[in-house]
């Protein structure tokens, strides 16, 4: 029997950096996403699904969602989609 993977929205991601409260470095955040959602998670958001957690990272640093360097960096909820 083969489990089927289930994607997680990227507003999720985002919601884990709020509630933690601390600065991010891309290897940081790829190392939360794991602990938290699993090494072969997969996720979406409004443009695109089917990404890795580093995938999903680089997207979002394209669509400014960030505030900072990939050294040391927060989710600015102030770029945060209403949907």
């Amino acid at each position: 029997m083969q489990i089927e993977n289930i994607e997680h929205h990227g507003h999720e991601v985002l919601e884990m950096m709020i509630e933690s409260g601390e600065s991010y470095s891309n290897q940081s955040l790829r190392a939360a996403i794991d602990e938290k959602f699993g090494l072969e998670a997969r996720f979406y958001i409004c443009s695109g699904g089917g990404m890795t957690a580093s995938e999903l990272i680089e997207t979002l640093w394209a669509k400014d969602k960030f505030t900072g360097t990939p050294d040391a960096f927060v989710f600015d909820p102030a770029n945060r989609c209403n949907h």
